[in-house]
Formats: structure tokens, sequence, C-alpha cells
């Protein structure tokens, strides 16, 4: 399915602010002294993830800003039978298209976007 946007709405680039939330699962180890808390775990995949984010150019992608602010939250997976901790963090850019965009967002760690410009989009199937 392609997307159509009107013409006047083409001339400016979409700038949304996307939350992405990175997981961290503790590996079991055999010196239980040694293992890193879940919580660490997720801080060390964040800061990798934004420092990619940073330093990797995208096609259509122009980053503006990106927030570690939010803390570490913890939640308990039934399934694994352990805690698992995330780490937020919100990512503001440019995109030339609504397609880079949706490339961009796509990922397991995508939580929510919110569309800062323009203030309205018409979407039509072609």
């Amino acid at each position: 399915m392609k997307s159509h946007i009107n013409e006047e709405e083409m001339g400016k680039n979409l700038r949304l602010k996307v939350r992405f939330d990175y997981q961290g699962i503790a590996k079991n180890n055999r010196f239980p002294f040694r293992t890193p808390s879940p919580e660490q775990v997720a801080e060390e995949i964040r800061e990798q993830k934004v420092a990619m984010l940073r330093n990797v150019p995208l096609q259509g992608i122009e980053i503006e800003e990106i927030t570690m602010s939010g803390d570490v939250y913890t939640v308990y997976d039934e399934v694994r039978a352990q805690s698992v901790a995330y780490a937020p963090v919100a990512v503001e850019f440019k995109a030339d298209s609504i397609e880079d965009a949706i490339q961009f967002i796509m990922r397991e760690e995508f939580r929510k976007v919110e569309i800062i410009e323009p203030d309205h989009l018409n979407l039509t199937k072609m």
C-alpha cells in the first residue's frame, strides 16, 4: 500500500517524537556475584543503541534530539519467570517521507509515536 500526502504537506518535513523501551534481561551466570542486574543490562543496551542512533546516518532521517532521562523500570515476565527491565529513550526526528519514518520506527523496542509537524495529515489509499 502506498500513501499519498497532499502537495502542500509534502513541502514540509515530518517531525515526530518516538519512544523506544530497550529490554534488559539478567543472564544466569555460574558466579552469581558477577551477574549484572536487569536494570544494568537495560541501561547498557540503551547506551549502545543511542550511540548508534547518534553516529550512524539513516537515509531520509535527521535526528534532532535524544532524551534518556526516563528511569529504568522493571516488570515481572510470567513467561520467562523472571524480572525484565526496560530503559526508555525519546527520539525527536525529521523524516523526508512517511515511508522513511515508518521504516525507522518499526522496531521491537517501539512503544509510542507523536506527530509534531504538520498539524494534520490526509492519507489516501492509492
